[in-house]
């Protein structure tokens, strides 16, 4: 997909992955990105940054009302990228589990949903387009510590093996990204080699242009991915064995 005078919609801009995702798509030459977060003022600096290029919306993925209303503002996308996330970092048995399974799937899996059922339509509507959800490498593969959040990424990467089928007549690529731990404010204070967010959003402009369906973005995903073709069953039992103690 060439991204010269596409217009983006990008989810979670405010966030590390998302404002970066947006001056890259800028610097391919898109024509338009709306800048998609709780709040506008969240996204106010990009705006101010990228005149008339960056256009603030205010969408919160989980009220079907706010996502209904940025649809009807975003009218003329090319492209959606469903960045926009939420780790509780809780395993199974954690006294907040509940209370942290339920608000990763309200975000990570129904309200990426939700984004998808509004916008795909406006897509087709056009001739197709593409969309992009940001997953995990530990949706394929769950990591004990962190089991609740990989239980809504493995959700998340259901949903796009589902929607990747559905919306081909349509015209429409979906695409996975898969990346492993990411410098960002969701990873702060976890001691563990993580790429950088500038990595990611490369990746993904990279795998956009080449047409691919799963952009496997730095070098832990990749290796994880490998093993996951390979062995998946020693690589379950490699992450089971990073419980502490």
């Amino acid at each position: 997909m060439k991204l010269e005078n596409k217009v983006v919609v990008v989810t979670g801009a405010n966030g590390g992955i998302g404002e970066v995702l947006v001056k890259a798509l800028l610097d391919k030459g898109a024509a338009k990105v709306y800048a998609a977060a709780r709040t506008t003022a969240a996204v106010a600096e990009l705006v101010q940054q990228h005149g008339g290029r960056v256009v603030a919306v205010q969408l919160d993925i989980t009220d079907p009302s706010s996502v209904a209303a940025a649809a009807e503002q975003c009218r003329d996308l090319d492209l959606l990228i469903n960045n926009a996330g939420v780790n509780r970092c809780a395993w199974f048995m954690a006294p907040t589990a509940m209370e942290s399974a339920r608000e990763e799937m309200e975000v990570n899996y129904f309200g990426t949903l939700g984004m998808c059922r509004a916008f795909a339509p406006l897509l087709a509507s056009r001739g197709g387009g593409a969309i992009v959800n940001v997953c995990s490498i530990i949706g394929l593969v769950n990591l004990p510590v962190n089991g609740t959040y990989c239980a809504s990424k493995a959700a998340g990467h259901s949903l796009l093996q589902g929607l990747r089928a559905e919306l081909a007549a349509r015209n429409i690529l979906v695409v996975g990204v898969y990346p492993g731990p990411v410098d960002t404010k969701m990873t702060a204070g976890q001691e563990m080699p993580k790429t950088t967010p500038d990595q990611v959003a490369a990746a993904i402009v990279r795998g956009l242009e080449n047409g691919d369906e799963d952009i496997f973005p730095d070098p832990m995903s990749q290796g994880v991915h490998l093993g996951l073709e390979k062995n998946p069953k020693q690589v379950e039992k490699e992450f089971a064995a990073m419980i502490p103690g």
